[in-house]
């Protein structure tokens, strides 16, 4: 069953048409890749999951409440100078499930420490986040994410501008979410990645070219389809 439905969405930016006819569904528990070339709308898709930006048409039905929802936006989307230090990043994870009017416990701080430590983080918990290498930044946020808890996770291009190590240690943690039962699509460019860990995948251009199986979407012939309706959308747009 679909936790997340998409039911003929549209969404326009700056009087531009950045999705169109977005319609199917993310099942309970999936991986899912989402790629496409830049402009595909794939980060406008997860924006509107959020309702972080207005449908022009269409709907989106969510099997939770949105604040239930683990968003890991793209890094150059977070503001990295505020004065936060890393283990006070991390316990805004707890927020979704903490009154605004109680304080976060010792309990949720040694379980924060602990999810840290994790990651080879505890010697950085008390650094402002500003201090922190690319790397070490995207594992904070994870560990952000795993503390939310949550039964549906989305990650905005989650492996960008990190090394190959760091990279394959999300990619266990993104695992392990996947084998918890938890829902997890991620915007992604690295085709060779997707397929050998995605076993989903939603190729996208303006529109959905291909949705599901990720050897079965990754075809030559969804590949150029996909190059040539996105040449298409950009020819109407200009």
């Amino acid at each position: 069953m679909p936790v997340i439905r998409l039911d003929g969405v549209e969404v326009v930016l700056r009087g531009r048409r950045v999705l169109h006819s977005v319609t199917g569904g993310f099942e309970a528990g999936s991986l899912t890749a989402i790629v496409g070339a830049n402009g595909a709308g794939k980060s406008t898709l997860l924006k509107a999951v959020m309702g972080l930006v207005p449908l022009a048409c269409g709907d989106i039905e969510l099997a939770v409440e949105r604040q239930r929802i683990a968003y890991l936006a793209q890094q150059s989307g977070i503001e990295r100078s505020f004065p936060l230090s890393v283990l006070d990043c991390v316990l805004l994870g707890f927020w979704p499930r903490v009154s605004l009017w109680r304080r976060v416990g010792r309990e949720q701080r040694e379980r924060a420490l602990e999810a840290l430590a994790g990651v080879g983080l505890a010697d950085v918990a008390e650094r402002p986040v500003g201090a922190l290498s690319a790397g070490q930044f995207q594992r904070m946020l994870f560990v952000r994410v795993q503390l939310q808890d949550a039964g549906i996770i989305l990650l905005d291009e989650p492996f960008n501008a990190v090394d190959a190590r760091t990279t394959d240690e999300l990619l266990e943690i993104v695992a392990r979410w996947h084998g918890e039962g938890r829902t997890v699509a991620a915007v992604l460019h690295d085709h060779a990645q997707v397929r050998a860990h995605f076993p989903s995948t939603l190729l996208l251009a303006q529109a959905p070219v291909a949705w599901g199986d990720t050897d079965a979407v990754l075809c030559a012939e969804n590949l150029r389809r996909a190059g040539n309706q996105t040449r298409a959308w950009d020819a109407r747009a200009a």
